[in-house]
Order: structure tokens, then sequence, then C-alpha cells
């Protein structure tokens, strides 16, 4: 399965960020395609594309948008652009390097979902990325494309920049919501869902900034050409990236399906030191990690769920021989201890307990019942949180611990770490 260049197909061009280059190569096109359309058949296309969610959950969008409360007054698309999950870096090269299509896809959402207006909530650490979409933006509006009347219709719409204050929770939705209105980013409970009452009380859509670059895509060729692409039920093309212990880091984009194994031999080029492959985490950090006999899988949501994981961001880490998987589980449960909110007695006291014990078996201060206690605390903090986050510290910890159980054994034993690695916290 060759490269396909849909959401890439500008990478090679400088200065995209220049709203008259953008243009030039075909720009703002889907975008007058949609206008014309009836806002339902927009609607319509993206469903026929079973567009699934880029940020992780894999919801599809097309379905998210149809349940969109119906209210008098401000509808809202929040794109959430926190990208803060461990081992994934898509988004930031669109906002980076091709601001206008994630402009674009949100000016047709808009327009096909009645909206008001859309916040960009971008993570605080891409502070510098966020200067560079607010003048795009700018250079959006000033071109037309934005405000009152769009592009000459009686459309208005406008779209504002929101920085976050570098808390990883934010990424979780309704968070996101709560930091977007100036509180603590604490997740919600749900109902009400966001599409009944979402940002500043007002019906929401919240999509990824993948999802949203994906739109005018689908706009130009068609909500079935697009799904094609793809494999059954998880249509068109994605952004995959690649990190780690690889010769050829990156993002790379592929229809959906792509196998794991040979993305990791043939575009990757292998691992980083000609060493055996130990483990490959799928989907960002927060995916249980499949063993070096498990990666010959298609890469799609129900693909990698067969096989005991989740595609979740479909950024790809791979671990060679002879990395210790006890350190890495502590530095895992070290970041999720470190970003939990509090508001949950499991998360806020499980993952921190977790990289506590992880780390005394890291060095060498752990005793044998502490890998089936290990195992117990994850029982008793997944599904048992408000948001996801206790989850994605609890999922990876147990594959871990289960698929290298010796490892941990060892280490349990009094022996400490065989490869001995830093410890940073």
């Amino acid at each position: 399965m060759k490269e396909t260049s849909l959401l890439l197909r500008w990478r090679e061009h400088k200065d995209l960020n220049r709203i008259e280059n953008y243009r030039a190569l075909g720009g703002w096109g889907a975008l007058r395609k949609a206008l014309l359309m009836k806002p339902e058949d927009i609607i319509s296309e993206v469903k026929k594309a079973t567009l699934r969610g880029r940020g992780g959950a894999g919801f599809p969008a097309g379905m998210k948008w149809s349940f969109l409360a119906k209210a008098e007054g401000p509808r809202y698309l929040v794109i959430n652009a926190d990208e803060g999950e461990p081992g994934t870096f898509k988004d930031r090269y669109i906002m980076s390097d091709d601001p206008f299509r994630l402009i674009e896809g949100a000016i047709i959402t808009g327009w096909a979902c009645g909206l008001t207006g859309c916040y960009i909530y971008i993570r605080g650490e891409f502070a510098h990325i966020a200067r560079g979409l607010v003048e795009a933006i700018k250079a959006a509006r000033a071109a037309g494309y934005l405000g009152q009347r769009v592009a000459g219709t009686s459309f208005s719409y406008d779209i504002f920049v929101h920085l976050g204050a570098g808390a990883y929770i934010c990424g979780e939705e309704t968070a996101l919501l709560e930091s977007l209105e100036g509180r603590p980013g604490r997740p919600r409970l749900k109902p009400p869902y966001p599409a009944v009452v979402g940002a500043f009380g007002r019906p929401t859509i919240i999509n990824n900034v993948e999802t949203i670059a994906s739109v005018p895509v689908i706009v130009e060729m068609g909500g079935d050409a697009f799904y094609k692409l793809g494999v059954e039920g998880d249509g068109g093309v994605k952004l995959f990236g690649l990190s780690g212990h690889v010769k050829n880091p990156g993002i790379y984009e592929f229809p959906m399906g792509k196998n794991l194994k040979e993305f990791i031999e043939v575009e990757g080029g292998g691992t980083l030191n000609g060493r055996p492959i130990k483990g490959v985490v799928p989907g960002g950090s927060s995916t249980p990690i499949l063993t070096a006999d498990e990666l010959d899988i298609p890469l799609s949501f129900e693909g990698v769920k067969r096989a005991g994981s989740m595609l979740g961001t479909a950024c790809i880490t791979v671990i060679e021989e002879p990395t210790c998987m006890v350190a890495a589980a502590y530095r895992l449960a070290a970041f999720y201890a470190h970003e939990s909110c509090g508001q949950c007695t499991p998360c806020r006291e499980g993952c921190a307990w977790l990289a506590e014990t992880l780390r005394n078996l890291e060095l060498g201060h752990g005793r044998p019942e502490d890998v089936d206690l290990i195992l117990s605390v994850c029982d008793g903090i997944e599904g048992h949180t408000i948001c996801a986050l206790g989850d994605a510290c609890a999922m990876p910890v147990r594959a871990m611990v289960k698929k290298y159980r010796g490892e941990f054994e060892a280490h349990a034993a009094g022996r400490g770490c065989e490869h001995p690695d830093v410890l940073s916290h």
C-alpha cells in the first residue's frame, strides 16, 4: 500500500501559511463548492465518508454532527488542538505548516451545521504555533472568508484561538470546555453531552484538528470516494506518526488499513540500531503495547482493537531490545499521576501509587507481591473515573506487566534493572 497524499499533498510546498500560496494550489475550492451545497447534503457526505474522529476515540464525525441540538441562539464548533498525548505529533504539523486547511474545514463545518463560530483550543506549549494560527485567521478574515457575509454569502462565521495552560487533562473534551470558559480544567459528568450543553451552555460540536482538516477533502472528492480509500467501517486516509527506536521517524499518510509491521519495516526503515523489536505502542501512550509477534495487523480502528489495543491517535512508538519495560511503565505512570486533575480518587491515588511502586521495582526495592498488586490497582482504576485519564494509565501499565511479566518479577525479586535507565522523576 503506497503512501497517499491528500491531507499532505502540498507538504513539499513552502510558505503554506501565506494565504496567496494556499489559494494558488487550489485552496478554498472546497469551501466555494460547499457554500453552493445544502448544509444537510454536506453532513450526508461526511456520514458516507465514515470519517471516524481522528483524536483517538474514533466516533464517526457525521453522526456526531447530527446529534447537535437544534436551538435558537449561538451554537459552536470547538476544535480540540490540545495535542498532549505522549508520542503524538500529527496535529501540530497541520496547524503550523498548513493552517488554512484547518480554517477551511472549520468554515465548511460551520456552514454544514448552522454554527455561529469556532474556538480552537490549542495546547499551551504551542504558543508559537498559536501565533501563526492567529495570523492565518486574520488573513482569512481580511480575504472575506471569515466574519460577516462569508465569501459573499449571507453566512456569518468567525474563528477564535484560545491558548491552554499546558494541562494534559484539557485534551478531554469537557475539561477543555471548563478551561475555555475560564474555570479549572476538570472533566464534567455526562449527560448532558456537549452537543446539548457545551461551550458557554450552548450546543457544541467538538472535533480534533485532523478530523476538521479532512472535511475539505471529503467535500472535494465526495463521501463515497473518500470511504472507498479505506477499509470497511473505517473510511478514507489517515495521518500516522512514527517515532521511537526507528530509522525514519515522521508523519505519514496512508489509507486506513495499512499493515503495521510493513509500515515499521519499509517506510520506517526498521529499528534504529538494527535490534529486534521488543514492543510497539500503536496509538499514543494510552494504548496497550503490542509485542513483536502481534504486529501483522491492519492499522484501522477495528483492526487494532482485534489485536487487543487501540488505534488511538495513530501515532506509533517503536521500542527495541533491550529497553527496560519496568522503566517504561514507570515513566508512563509518572506522567499520568502528574497530569491527573485530582477530581476522582481512583485516578488521583491509583496513578500516584502505580508510579511509586514501579519506581521502587526499577530501583530494586520492590517485593514479589507487587506484580499482582499492580494488576489489582489497574483494575481498581479502570472504569471508575469521570473521564478516561485513569484508564489511559491503567490499560498500558496492565499490558506491559502481563506481556513482560518475567521482567517485572525479576525486578520484584530485588535484582533491580539489568539494563539501568535514567529515572527522570
